[in-house]
């Protein structure tokens, strides 16, 4: 049975490869969740506008859970607009 212990570790491998790429997208969403929270649409370009709403519907897809870990993986936090006073 040493062919079982060959694929265990290969799928060993495989599933810390994707955990580093899984970690890798968090990182790259939290940024563009953090950038993107922090913009002010009436100050950019319309093309830019288009991306950053591209960016968010996209964000918008991911599940609580996720997006909170993106967030983790930046240290980062959205604030809520608050009502003006």
């Amino acid at each position: 049975m040493p062919h079982n212990g060959q694929e265990a570790a290969l799928l060993r491998r495989e599933l810390e490869m994707l955990m580093s790429e899984r970690q890798a997208i968090l990182r790259v969403v939290g940024a563009a969740t953090a950038l993107i929270a922090s913009l002010d649409s009436k100050r950019l370009p319309v093309g830019a506008v288009e991306a950053a709403d591209m960016v968010a519907t996209s964000i918008n897809y991911l599940s609580e859970e996720t997006l909170q870990d993106a967030l983790a993986a930046v240290h980062a936090e959205i604030e809520e607009d608050s009502p003006a006073a």
